[in-house]
């Protein structure tokens, strides 16, 4: 029960901070930019994309033609004079500014990870310290695995990416220290 309490209250910190990193502090925008001429881009990807939600990299190369030589010539020829784009597409839309169906989720989503963080806090009869660092090692070892290779392979922007680690790092020192006293305090035998 005691690691559930803990993920509950890391959860919660996580949600608020998150509020505070996206809104206030603008983490979550760093390089994310507005395009010039809106209509005209998304005029071209419902005539480019066609009906089919996905992710798409452009320009694009069918993964079946690796063994092909002049194809990936070709391919090759074109992504060095053509601009790159990696499109989360949806063809039907949504309104972003609506979140009622995305503020649960995030919360369940950093309800769910706190869990993990807590059970693995849990595992020993760790101090204060050490159940901070797995707080503060397990986002860092999640940007390496996951957003550095989205900055190499997909060319996240830097800029995003390194604010998606300060916001994990700030994020998870806060949880962390919350969740690390919870357990802390959980695991104390009264005196006398």
């Amino acid at each position: 029960m005691r690691i559930l309490v803990a993920a509950i209250f890391g959860g919660i910190v996580m949600f608020l901070w998150g509020g505070v990193a996206h809104m206030a502090l603008g983490l979550g925008n760093q390089g994310i930019h507005q395009p010039a001429h809106e209509d005209a881009v998304i005029g071209s990807l419902r005539d480019g994309l066609g009906p089919q939600p996905g992710i798409y990299m452009l320009p694009s190369f069918d993964p079946s033609k690796w063994n092909d030589p002049a194809s990936r010539a070709a391919y090759a020829q074109k992504a060095l004079v053509s601009p790159y784009a990696l499109v989360v597409y949806l063809p039907q839309g949504e309104d972003m500014t609506k979140m009622g169906q995305q503020l649960p989720r995030q919360w369940a989503s950093d309800t769910l990870a706190s869990l993990v963080v807590a059970f693995l806090m849990g595992l020993g009869a760790f101090s204060f310290a050490r159940r901070l660092l797995i707080a503060v090692a397990l986002p860092i070892f999640a940007w390496l695995s996951i957003l550095v290779p989205y900055w190499n392979w997909y060319r996240f922007p830097g800029s995003f990416t390194w604010a998606a680690l300060v916001e994990q790092l700030i994020g998870w020192l806060l949880a962390g220290a919350v969740m690390a006293w919870w357990l802390g305090r959980q695991g104390r035998k009264p005196a006398g």
